[in-house]
């Protein structure tokens, strides 16, 4: 990872990221283990599921809105990791999993807060070099998930410590997550006084509302991990599949981590139309081989092509965003993109989990499915979205 003109707020931006999603990824591998633990089934999978990755989307837009508006970015990104750390505290003592669903949604509220006026923020840093500043932000994000989840399988399976004891751990490590965001530099912003939330939400660029769409296929492919975590641990016995799903989650993580910034950088080269479109394509073939394979090699690079989707959609959609608003309203864009996508994000993990409940393989054969659908957009569209763009 090349740092050599990255903003050093940059830096302390992904050591904040790193520290927190240290955290959270402490709690990701072992919450589908603690929810059928307590009775959780399918069904309850992709509701808990869709309910903590839309509610941390679905309110970004006002928060958004609200930072454009004000001209602030760097109050809400410190308030948004402080909320998600109190409510990590609530999420280590459920008892049920109707508790896991009322704390651990109300804990994403925190990233809601948070993710559109800091991904501003890295837009605002590297103006000309937006997908390495993404990617580099993304890859200290990821390797902090990389060495949460190790964290996390250390605790269960070398010392064998409860799953709300790691949970009640990563809360502590979220705490220190906030310390770096006390010296980052907020650059100045004009406030957006005649800004209104009617005017963000529905007057974004013709290319933007294209590639939302496409991003929206995309989303509804792209449900919850817990769904490969229980695939995982269905094909085990004994006591591999607690330490199986576990390790493949990290080594998830250890490619998504590797590669974020390579293709952030990328995409800066040879346009993000080109790497996104891989990406769906990897991520469609990668769902295929889950509805088909089982065996332990298998599911290794099943879970290492999962992390290369990763890598080149997740940050450089956001970068593509940034590129296709202008600067007055990017934090509310991103927002937009960002709620979008969660309102999508709950029914695609619901129909998951009643997939699931039918058989585990239609689950992944609806996400291949969805996902060629967004490759084909892609393909069929993106040259009509650069055009737009210029």
């Amino acid at each position: 990872m090349k740092l050599k003109g990255v903003s050093p707020s940059i830096i302390l931006l992904g050591i904040v990221s790193f520290l927190n999603d240290m955290s959270s990824e402490m709690i990701m591998p072992v919450l589908p283990m603690l929810i059928t633990s307590l009775g959780g089934a399918g069904v309850a999978i992709g509701i808990i599921g869709g309910i903590r990755d839309s509610i941390s989307t679905i309110l970004t837009a006002v928060f958004g809105y609200i930072s454009d508006k004000t001209g602030k970015r760097r109050i809400f990104v410190l308030s948004g990791y402080l909320a998600s750390t109190i409510f990590k505290f609530f999420l280590a003592i459920s008892t049920t999993w109707h508790q896991i669903l009322i704390f651990g949604g109300i804990e994403r509220v925190g990233k809601s807060i948070r993710t559109a006026p800091r991904d501003a923020m890295i837009s605002e840093y590297m103006p000309n070099h937006r997908g390495k500043g993404f990617g580099i932000h993304r890859t200290f994000d990821t390797a902090g998930a990389v060495f949460g989840s190790m964290i996390s399988f250390l605790m269960v399976w070398k010392f064998g410590l409860s799953f709300r004891t790691v949970i009640f751990a990563s809360a502590i490590i979220a705490f220190a997550s906030m310390i770096p965001m006390h010296f980052v530099k907020e650059k100045a912003a004009a406030p957006q006084k005649k800004l209104t939330l009617k005017i963000s939400l529905k007057a974004l660029p013709k290319e933007l509302k294209l590639f939302l769409l496409i991003a929206s296929m995309f989303t509804l492919a792209n449900f919850s991990y817990m769904f490969l975590i229980l695939k995982a641990q269905k094909s085990f016995e004994g006591s591999m599949a607690l330490a199986a799903p576990i390790l493949l989650y990290v080594l998830f993580n250890i490619f998504y981590a590797a590669f974020s910034a390579p293709f952030g950088t990328l995409s800066d080269r040879i346009g993000r139309d080109r790497v996104l479109l891989a990406g769906y394509a990897v991520f469609t073939l990668a769902m295929l081989g889950f509805a088909v394979f089982s065996s332990a090699a298998a599911l290794a690079v099943l879970f290492i092509m999962y992390g290369l989707a990763y890598a080149m959609i997740e940050g450089i959609q956001r970068a593509f965003v940034s590129d296709l608003s202008s600067r007055n309203i990017r934090a509310t864009a991103l927002g937009t993109f960002h709620t979008v996508m969660g309102l999508i994000t709950l029914p695609a993990s619901v129909i998951a989990g009643v997939l699931w409940q039918v058989a585990p393989a239609i689950t992944f054969v609806y996400g291949a499915a969805f996902g060629t659908a967004a490759a084909v957009m892609m393909l069929a569209f993106r040259k009509r979205i650069i055009s737009l763009a210029r």
